[in-house]
């Protein structure tokens, strides 16, 4: 049985954020509205806008600025505006009638120039968690959302860190986002009891920082 399912993408960002381990491996996140969007923008210089709930790539927003240009990324079209008004304007046009988040953009590492995340699945077997598996997934060129149904390419995660990172790197790496999706196991299960299995999320930046950014109570 799949047990507990919660969809709410900003309840599992709290919790996670109430646990010190994983808290600086999440980037910045904060409910849409004007005044988060300018200052998480002027901050970061780009930020990821996604619904509170949904999955598999929909409804995703990168949005940038470079100190003279705001820009807009949906799918594959890219749109360019002179002033965070006029940007704001198109975001609201751009959006589906539904809650949405603001998280931090992270530069992630590449191979061939298209950007790699990675899914780890976890299901509880009896008393304890068991891993089913930890792949990469590619994003399809011209895209930077790397879901497998908007085209993105499987790998297994050893060969995508492996393609970024030197190898000891790259076994390090493995290892540490086993540990953190240990930690979180845990954070998760007992703040929603009830739950049975369990998908997170991870980025890798250039520089080989582990980032999480989601976990999924329904994992496709």
């Amino acid at each position: 049985m799949p047990g507990r399912q919660l969809a709410d993408k900003w309840l599992k960002t709290k919790a996670l954020l109430a646990e010190p381990a994983v808290a600086g491996h999440i980037p910045q996140t904060r409910l849409y509205g004007t005044d988060h969007l300018r200052a998480m923008l002027h901050r970061f210089g780009m930020v990821v806008i996604k619904p509170v709930r949904g999955g598999g790539g929909h409804g995703v927003i990168k949005v940038e600025w470079n100190g003279r240009v705001y820009s807009l990324t949906k799918g594959t079209s890219k749109a360019a505006y002179g002033s965070f008004g006029a940007l704001y304007a198109a975001l609201n046009r751009a959006k589906v009638k539904r809650r949405y988040i603001i998280q931090q953009g992270i530069h992630l590492a590449r191979i061939s120039g298209r950007p790699i995340d990675y899914r780890v699945k976890v299901v509880k077997e009896g008393d304890g968690w068991v891993y089913r598996s930890m792949v990469g997934r590619l994003a399809r060129p011209g895209l930077f959302v790397t879901n497998l149904c908007k085209g993105g390419r499987q790998m297994t995660a050893r060969e995508g860190l492996g393609r970024c990172f030197r190898r000891r790197t790259a076994v390090l790496k493995r290892r540490e986002m086993r540990g953190m999706t240990n930690t979180c196991v845990r954070v998760m299960e007992h703040t929603f009891p009830g739950i049975g299995e369990l998908g997170f999320d991870y980025g890798v930046d250039v520089y080989g920082k582990i980032w999480i950014f989601e976990v999924n109570t329904r994992p496709q």
